[in-house]
């Protein structure tokens, strides 16, 4: 591995164009957007950093042949102490992972996932449109997605199916609890992350002097900001409502599961005004949208014309593929989706939205009974639309 004195060459390598699908972002990261020399420093050594813990249980798992995969996973779904004679490697993890930090609020998480959960059928459409798509624009990470074949084509339903089951598990009731859903999932997903980082980089040709390590500090911040910071502020533009408390609780829920898959407790986004600006400087030095861009993002958006309906499915289709250009183009902004050379479209979605969402969470959701309403509203719109997608199949998250 061979970088050059200021990191790995991706670092801030496209500074033109990402300026440009970044702007959107900029007015929020006041008062000053841009990074200082020290925050520069500590960005392109992120790219060069891993979850080391996670990195020695792999070791232990391909190297030393002292835990299996199988000795993991009744740890993770059972505890560690059902598993006979535990090799002082996995006990070792599993002590590190069930001894929370102190700054964990239980009932801030609590309130974090009712807030989350009352946003409904929104929230799906903003992690797709905003949060995934959006996404795409740092092409630094994507060679990792592309290899595992997971991403495009048919399997795009399916993998993103997958992100919304370990969505649901983190803002489920009890889900960030020890045996909760989103708990095992996040430590699973943690996991992969570090095998798949293993296999990058002693397997293949992976140039850590160009791209950064495989998976990344850099890369891990940058997502989970994407299911916490913009999903806030994006969901806000179609017009959702939140206290300041209920925005609190959200970024404290996404803190505890960066915390869980092995961010480093610098990168989490525990105050709202400083994780927008980090997220702009993230997306202001990170390499521009490349082939692999355009092929994940291509395959994001011609979903809904594949996707079966019981009646005027050709119009059905027509009309949810327009509504997720609407969405992308008003999220993302008309830079954000050219560079992914996804069609541009006015914004009449969002618009409608945003007059529905007005009404709803800033008129009738002030009220404590309406509150209670838009409450069990947007848990039935989750699960009507979890439903719409795979009937009654939970779809797994993808195996070690």
């Amino acid at each position: 591995m061979t970088t050059t004195a200021t990191g790995p060459t991706r670092y801030m390598r496209d500074r033109a164009t990402a300026a440009r699908t970044t702007a959107p972002l900029r007015p929020f990261a006041w008062p000053s957007p841009d990074a200082t020399a020290q925050e520069a420093g500590r960005l392109r050594r992120a790219l060069l950093e891993r979850d080391e813990p996670s990195a020695a249980l792999v070791r232990a798992i391909r190297e030393d042949r002292t835990v299996t995969l199988g000795q993991f996973r009744r740890a993770l779904n059972e505890g560690i102490d059902t598993v006979p004679d535990a090799p002082a490697a996995l006990r070792e993890y599993f002590a590190l992972i069930e001894d929370t930090p102190d700054w964990v609020d239980r009932e801030l998480i609590a309130l974090g996932a009712r807030t989350l959960r009352r946003v409904g059928s929104d929230a799906g459409d903003v992690l797709a449109y905003g949060s995934l798509l959006g996404g795409y624009n740092n092409s630094g990470p994507l060679p990792v997605l592309m290899a595992s074949g997971r991403l495009t084509g048919e399997r795009t339903r399916r993998r993103t199916a997958e992100t919304g089951t370990w969505w649901q598990g983190c803002v489920a009731d009890g889900g960030l609890d020890r045996f909760g859903a989103g708990f095992t999932l996040s430590v699973h997903v943690r996991l992969m992350h570090a095998m798949i980082d293993y296999h990058h980089e002693h397997e293949t040709d992976w140039d850590s002097g160009e791209r950064g390590l495989p998976v990344n500090q850099f890369d891990q911040a940058g997502t989970l900001g994407l299911f916490s910071i913009t999903f806030l502020l994006h969901t806000r533009v179609l017009g959702v409502r939140y206290t300041r408390r209920e925005a609190d609780a959200v970024l404290h829920l996404w803190c505890y599961v960066g915390w869980l898959m092995g961010v480093d407790e610098r990168w989490l986004p525990f105050d709202e005004r400083a994780g927008l600006r980090m997220m702009y400087q993230i997306g202001a030095s990170s390499p521009a949208a490349d082939d692999n861009s355009l092929a994940l993002a291509r395959s994001l958006v011609d979903l809904p014309l594949h996707t079966r309906h019981d009646r005027f499915e050709w119009l059905r289709r027509r009309y949810e593929y327009e509504r997720g250009l609407s969405l992308a183009t008003t999220l993302l902004g008309p830079a954000g989706v050219r560079a992914l050379q996804v069609p541009i479209r006015p914004p009449w979605y969002p618009a409608g939205r945003l007059a529905v969402n007005v009404v709803k969470h800033h008129v009738v959701g002030r009220f404590p009974a309406g509150n209670r309403w838009l409450q069990r509203h947007g848990e039935r719109q989750l699960q009507r639309d979890q439903r719409r997608l795979f009937g009654n199949e939970t779809p797994e998250v993808a195996p070690l």
